[in-house]
């Protein structure tokens, strides 16, 4: 029976599912759960997930929610999984598992708030906040200088100085990569001063390319979609004098 990902690729825990699915030849049917019309509360997909939230997996009558737990069935329950995703040493794995517990523990007040105020609520139906986008900025400046001092060591390409990815490296990716939504000016002025982080996320996506770029890029044909909306918006202000309302269809 095939795997099942219930995912909208708007979501970057849903991408790194998805990323490392492609990555390993696992086969899955995507099935995509619309965050913009909010079908994660309807009642067929609670008999899914009974929290509602993406991404969850059901493979055979096994079902399963939560980002790094789905990782990390996976690459135990399906054969052929190469170590360095999830060593099988005690201390590799312990190390790897300290990066996930931080990166959620963390993160969402970095550029997973960030990126949805500043970017992403529009796309589901929300006024973005310019406020609430500077009030976290500070916790994602803080979070990146981390990721560049503490847990990119000088050996080794990947975090905690590997030189092959873990699914640490697939999930932290992916959120910051978020990012890419920013207009080119901002991306540089958050991302420029991190140079091992940018680094370090070339060479992430260079090793699980092209499926990584190529579920990545659902971030930037929506900022491309958002700035169209904007424009349209701008255009319309200027002939009618009027601020439109505008209700996105991502």
């Amino acid at each position: 029976m095939t795997l099942k990902l219930y995912v909208d690729r708007m979501s970057q825990a849903c991408r790194e599912v998805i990323i490392f699915c492609k990555v390993n030849g696992i086969d899955f049917e995507e099935v995509r759960i619309d965050l913009s019309k909010r079908q994660q509360l309807s009642p067929e997909y609670r008999e899914i997930n009974p929290i509602q939230q993406i991404p969850a997996i059901v493979d055979g009558s096994f079902k399963l929610s939560e980002s790094h737990a789905i990782l990390r069935y996976l690459t135990c329950a399906y054969p052929g999984i190469a170590d360095h995703w999830y060593p099988a040493d005690l201390y590799k794995r312990a190390k790897v598992e300290s990066m996930l517990d931080w990166h959620r523990t963390t993160f969402p007040r970095g550029p997973g708030s960030y990126f949805f105020y500043a970017v992403f609520a529009s796309a589901v139906g929300r006024p973005l906040n310019a406020k609430a986008a500077a009030r976290t900025e500070k916790n994602l400046i803080a979070a990146l200088a981390k990721i560049e001092s503490v847990w990119l060591q000088k050996k080794g390409r990947f975090l905690l100085g590997s030189n092959q990815p873990s699914i640490a490296d697939l999930s932290l990716a992916c959120e910051v990569m978020q990012l890419e939504g920013l207009d080119e000016k901002e991306h540089e002025r958050i991302l420029g001063p991190f140079k091992r982080v940018l680094k370090w996320l070339d060479d992430t996506k260079n090793a699980m390319a092209p499926h990584f770029e190529e579920v990545q890029s659902t971030v930037s044909k929506a900022k491309e979609k958002l700035q169209k909306q904007r424009n349209a918006a701008g255009s319309n202000t200027t002939q009618s004098g009027r601020k439109p309302v505008l209700h996105s269809k991502i």
